[in-house]
């Protein structure tokens, strides 16, 4: 009898050792596990993280202002009277294509649009010097890339002078402020025969000043639909 209970306590001191080794294996299996997960969700966070900071990063918004105001703006003008600009010595001047070509590319560092700003169609539309009721202007203010908005008549250059009409903005709307245009021009529409086709086209990148290495190329069109008087 005493030598079945020696055996039975044998046995079952294995047993019990038996389980130790095995919850211990069973920890730390579960620890491992605990920090691949913990460092598969830390991960994910700063992966994610990155990619919604730079998804609404102040460069990325700034482009799709760009690409929104510009188009915008463009459908509803008149493709009969929109102006190109060269800026020479403070002064802007028309953005003409060179004499003898078919068919150009012309560039500039500025582009007026005239456009009807009404709910409601008017008589002024019949008349064949209205071209609009109001003007946008994009242009460069230093490093900023600018639209000004204003009525019309005047519009927002004095003819030959080449300066800004004063009082002509109403608003004026900083798109970005740092862009740096295409070497060419910001700005430029193709010509056949001396006559824009009413598609006006613009190329710059933004840059994010705090991070040299984050830049967004924008390139894209506005096409002008539209013609006054009908």
């Amino acid at each position: 009898m005493k030598k079945q209970s020696s055996i039975y306590l044998k046995n079952l001191k294995k047993r019990r050792g038996i389980n130790l080794i095995e919850m211990l294996i069973t920890m730390s299996m579960s620890f491992i596990l605990v920090i691949a997960v913990g460092t598969l969700l830390v991960g994910g966070n700063s992966l994610w993280r990155k990619g919604y900071e730079s998804a609404n990063s102040r460069v990325k918004q700034d482009a799709h202002a760009l690409t929104i105001s510009f188009g915008s703006i463009g459908r509803k003008s008149n493709r009969l009277n929109y102006i190109l600009y060269k800026k020479v010595d403070g002064r802007y001047i028309r953005a003409l294509p060179a004499e003898g070509g078919a068919e150009q590319i012309v560039y500039g560092d500025a582009v007026e649009f005239r456009y009807w700003s009404v709910d409601e169609p008017t008589f002024d539309m019949l008349d064949p010097s209205q071209t609009g009721t109001n003007h946008a202007f994009f242009y460069f203010d230093g490093n900023k890339l600018c639209v000004d908005y204003g009525q019309v008549p005047p519009g927002a250059i004095a003819g030959e002078s080449g300066l800004r009409i004063p009082g002509a903005v109403n608003k004026t709307v900083v798109i970005s402020e740092y862009v740096i245009p295409d070497p060419n021009g910001a700005f430029n529409h193709t010509v056949i025969g001396g006559v824009g086709q009413g598609c006006v086209r613009i190329n710059v990148t933004l840059r994010n000043p705090d991070n040299p290495n984050e830049q967004v190329r924008v390139v894209t069109a506005a096409l002008l639909r539209n013609i006054w008087p009908r």
